[in-house]
């Protein structure tokens, strides 16, 4: 069966965005730094690049190696669509989760989901694609997946950010994952999968 995989950046006070969806915070060290953790990051997950960057970053033909499916809520969609890129990840399947986006807002490559993230996510496991789920964000969709996330691929970078959108934003629910590998970079990332015990 296919896996949803929680990939994101988190700060290390758990932090996905700022209070108003910042993202542009997140340190990626000085030039030599960024460029070593992309060379590594990039060719491992293709597929997080999002389309209008691919190109730059030698991507443009590069085949899905993870995933094929992307889900994302409205928090994570909307900073694309208002800077003209309404389909963001045309490589994949792209759904977005939202009660209050109009399906008529979109690119019509991105199917709006409006109620039951569970029900959809159960779904998609069920088909047999050979590739995995991409939640790409944000924290309340996370909390309402969470059980049904298998793995979490959790991009630490070396920041407090104070406020904003919690990782995984839902009703109190410990859930115990272990912690399969880790990768640090020279920028103080660290790159950690964590899999569901």
């Amino acid at each position: 069966m296919r896996k949803l995989v929680y990939y994101v950046a988190v700060t290390l006070d758990g932090r996905i965005a700022g209070p108003g969806g910042e993202f542009d915070f997140f340190p990626l060290g000085d030039e030599r730094q960024a460029a070593a953790y992309s060379a590594w990051g990039n060719p491992l997950y293709p597929e997080t690049v999002p389309t209008a960057y691919r190109a730059a970053v030698g991507l443009t033909d590069v085949p899905n190696r993870n995933f094929d499916t992307v889900l994302m809520g409205l928090g994570s969609y909307r900073p694309g669509l208002d800077e003209g890129f309404p389909s963001p990840y045309a490589h994949l399947r792209q759904y977005v989760v939202s009660s209050t986006l109009r399906p008529d807002e979109a690119d019509p490559a991105v199917t709006v989901v409006p109620s039951d993230p569970l029900g959809l996510v159960r779904e998609l496991k069920a088909e047999d694609t050979g590739l995995d789920i991409w939640l790409c964000g944000g924290g309340k969709l996370a909390g309402a997946l969470l059980p049904e996330i298998d793995e979490l691929l959790i991009k630490s970078y070396p920041v407090i950010a104070g406020a904003g959108v919690p990782l995984v934003d839902g009703a109190f629910d410990p859930t115990v994952f272990d912690a399969a590998e880790r990768t640090a970079f020279t920028n103080g990332v660290t790159l950690t999968r964590f899999t569901r015990r």
